[in-house]
């Protein structure tokens, strides 16, 4: 393997900046929809996420959801479509990897359109079924992306940290 280049280091680092704000971000909803789906009251919800702005603790989990969900999606097409070809082009060895990973895209776009749809399920009142809904679809959501995350970069951070750019 070729040694480690700057612009592959960028991107290497990119790669873990994103996976890194996906962990926390994902922690952040699943803590806020643990809190409500226990009976938090709003009030209480609304002071710890006063620095956030917003009106409403159902309100604010149901669009930081949406918007999370979102972001996954779009790092997961980049990566589809530029990156795992670029990996599979400059390091053949890496196809069963890709595989897996294109793999793991499908099942998580399956677990993100569930959380999408737990989320745009949440309503003003106090449905504790919709609430159980959305903590069981993130959930499940972690129990698949976390791993996901952590076999991609073991596997592709060494051969990305040689790209001196994305590869053609």
């Amino acid at each position: 393997m070729s040694a480690p280049h700057p612009q592959g280091e960028a991107l290497a680092a990119q790669l873990l900046w994103v996976h890194d704000m996906v962990r926390r971000d994902l922690d952040t909803v699943q803590k806020l929809a643990d809190e409500v789906a226990e009976g938090l009251a709003a009030d209480a919800v609304t002071a710890a996420l006063r620095a956030l702005q917003v009106n409403g603790p159902l309100w604010q989990l149901k669009v930081n959801c949406l918007q999370y969900c979102n972001v996954v999606h779009g790092h997961h097409r980049v990566e589809s479509a530029v990156i795992f070809p670029a990996l599979r082009r400059t390091n053949p060895a890496l196809d069963p990897v890709v595989d897996r990973l294109e793999a793991d895209h499908l099942r998580v776009t399956k677990l993100l359109d569930d959380t999408e749809a737990a989320a745009r399920g949440l309503g003003g009142g106090d449905d504790s079924a919709a609430r159980g809904r959305l903590v069981a679809a993130l959930k499940a959501l972690a129990a698949d992306l976390l791993p996901h995350l952590e076999y991609e970069e073991e596997h592709i951070l060494d051969t990305m940290r040689t790209w001196a750019g994305l590869p053609r």
